[in-house]
């Protein structure tokens, strides 16, 4: 074997050393590994058709001779076709002049066959004449060699059209494999989208794999609602890390769907408080009355809570509308988030609210009233915004 052969077989199997071998059936293993370490082709199995029993053994006893192992003999064309059929052969030393199936109808079979079509063959026959040559070779033939066959010759000719067939199934499986990798790697992707979407909104994770690098926005009318857990504090203190951390992902899944249902956008958890917005980064002109459904489908949402967990936990929730700052900070975690006084404020709200009732902005209640029944609570006073007239939300009209 050359240098220049051996330089391709490190460059071939390093490839395929990169690659999970999980992708190759049992047989398809087995079969790169004697690839790997037989380079002579000695575990190679080959089938010799010929129906003269003396000229057969003659060619048996020569490839075994030479080092080959596995060698099968099969008496005519059909028999050959049979057992090429029902195993895997490395490559068929065929005679032309058979009866039942001659060479050339061994070879028109095989032809066909998208499978057998790749075994290498040799022809082996006392037909010599150029149109018997040319025509097995049209036929699928590597091969021709003469009979008497020449052992030397022979022993060339098989050891060069091994190396092709093993060339061939290297090829082949690095082709299954890099299949297979390419199958892994859009699942692998689709993962990572799929968390990129659970972190980022679908608009402006597209804009990030897009390549922009700097996301921010002013948004001129946005409904944004804090939502709070009453006495969280005391809870955290007496239920175990486990029993908490699961009872906060079965509250906040709920609010999830309720947000996803309603074409809100979930902008993040701090601690036990929960922040939604609506009106971006997709905007939509019914943002106030659509947030007033997601506070009222909360509350309900953790009655139900409550009523399944045998608890008596309460929320408290503020809301208001007004212009905000959006964007996406981070590079390596990735977050989108609200600046602003509206955030402010409606953080306040929040924190100077009651218990299982509903705080907003007598502004935002404005903008509420011919839907939803709100209560007047008069003039608060909220840390750094001043004194804000305020309402509670009752419930629909």
């Amino acid at each position: 074997m050359n240098s220049a052969i051996q330089n391709e077989d490190i460059r071939t199997f390093q490839l395929l050393r990169r690659v999970k071998t999980a992708a190759l059936s049992p047989e398809q293993q087995s079969q790169l590994k004697i690839a790997e370490f037989d380079t002579a082709g000695m575990r190679s199995t080959i089938l010799v058709a010929d129906d003269s029993e003396a000229v057969r053994g003659i060619v048996v006893l020569m490839l075994r001779s030479l080092g080959y192992r596995d060698v099968r003999e099969a008496v005519d064309g059909r028999d050959a076709l049979a057992l090429m059929q029902k195993g895997e052969f490395d490559l068929l030393v065929l005679d032309i002049e058979m009866p039942n199936l001659d060479g050339y109808g061994v070879l028109a079979a095989l032809k066909r066959d998208p499978v057998l079509r790749h075994v290498p063959v040799i022809v082996a026959s006392g037909l010599d004449d150029l149109e018997s040559v040319v025509r097995c070779i049209d036929l699928g033939a590597e091969d021709f060699l003469p009979k008497p066959v020449n052992s030397v010759i022979l022993r060339a000719r098989i050891a060069a059209s091994l190396e092709r067939k093993r060339l061939r199934d290297l090829e082949q499986l690095r082709l299954i494999e890099l299949d297979q990798e390419k199958k892994l790697l859009a699942v692998e992707q689709e993962k990572s989208e799929r968390l990129l979407l659970n972190i980022l909104p679908a608009s402006i994770a597209g804009r990030l794999k897009q390549g922009e690098h700097t996301i921010a926005e002013r948004y001129a009318d946005v409904s944004v609602l804090f939502a709070d857990l009453v006495g969280f504090t005391t809870l955290v203190k007496h239920t175990e890390a486990v029993e908490l951390v699961e009872l906060l992902n079965d509250l906040f899944s709920r609010y999830d769907r309720i947000a996803g249902r309603l074409g809100l956008e979930k902008i993040k958890t701090i601690g036990d408080c929960y922040l939604v917005v609506g009106g971006l980064p997709e905007i939509r002109a019914d943002h106030p009355s659509v947030m007033a459904e997601m506070a009222l489908e909360m509350l309900n949402a953790m009655a139900e809570f409550n009523q399944a967990r045998g608890m008596q936990l309460r929320l408290r929730i503020g809301m208001h509308t007004g212009p905000v700052v959006a964007g996406v900070i981070g590079h390596q975690k990735f977050a989108y988030d609200l600046w602003g006084a509206t955030v402010n404020l409606a953080s306040r709200l929040q924190s100077s609210g009651l218990p299982n009732r509903i705080h907003l902005s007598a502004e935002m209640g404005d903008r509420l009233r011919q839907k939803f029944r709100l209560v007047d609570r008069g003039v608060i006073a909220c840390k750094g915004m001043g004194r804000v007239r305020t309402c509670l939300l009752e419930g629909k009209l």
